[in-house]
């Protein structure tokens, strides 16, 4: 199967609305044991996508990918919009002449997320949204390898991804504000993680929904 970007607006969409709909929460996760902005700076970066919902529809996967990726840069600053505008510019790059299915993006994804691994400095377990990225782009390499069906990596992503989100609970906070405070850390769930749950779990969501009968 290969994926279309006629279902860009409603994939904004989707993570606009989940974003909105878990937004205290997440700010409450942040306030505990970050700066307490990560939502407001989130929501300025999806706000911009908003806007370019119907024109990011036109466009090939490798210009959709690099305009997400800069758009979320220029938009949401602080380290959030360098992480996750690097994961989107480095995808576009590695999709370069790859046509969209389940094997290439598995490969595209992978990339992005050793782009962020690298630029943010960190790795699995110190309490970031890598504690979720790594593990789903392990998953799709793995669900790719075994030529698992579309539908159930749809469904076990969303999964992997909660698990992700779970694990950091228990970790030490190693990276960004939230370093300073320790073994304080500990006992809370990071916000960058749990956004990076919400809205891997609401693009799979849509493209279940859109799957062929």
């Amino acid at each position: 199967m290969s994926l279309s970007t006629k279902l860009l607006p409603s994939l904004v969409e989707a993570i606009a609305n989940t974003i909105e709909s878990n937004a205290e929460e997440v700010t409450a996760l942040d306030q505990a044991i970050g700066d307490g902005d990560h939502v407001f700076n989130l929501q300025r970066g999806i706000d911009a996508l908003v806007q370019q919902k119907d024109d990011l529809a036109q466009l090939d996967w490798v210009s959709v990918l690099q305009k997400i990726g800069m758009t979320l840069m220029s938009t949401m600053g602080g380290a959030s919009g360098s992480l996750f505008g690097t994961l989107f510019v480095s995808m576009s790059k590695a999709a370069r002449d790859q046509e969209l299915n389940l094997q290439s993006f598995a490969n595209i994804f992978s990339q992005g997320v050793e782009s962020v691994k690298q630029r943010g400095k960190a790795d699995v377990g110190e309490k970031t949204m890598l504690d979720v990225l790594v593990p789903v782009a392990s998953y799709l390499q793995d669900s790719a390898a075994a030529s698992v069906e579309l539908p159930d990596v749809l469904e076990n992503i969303k999964s992997v991804a909660v698990s992700g989100v779970e694990s950091t609970r228990d970790m030490v906070a190693t990276k960004g504000r939230a370093s300073y405070l320790g073994e304080r850390t500990k006992g809370h769930i990071d916000a960058g993680a749990k956004t990076t749950q919400l809205m891997i779990c609401a693009i799979a969501d849509v493209l279940q929904a859109n799957l062929p009968q």
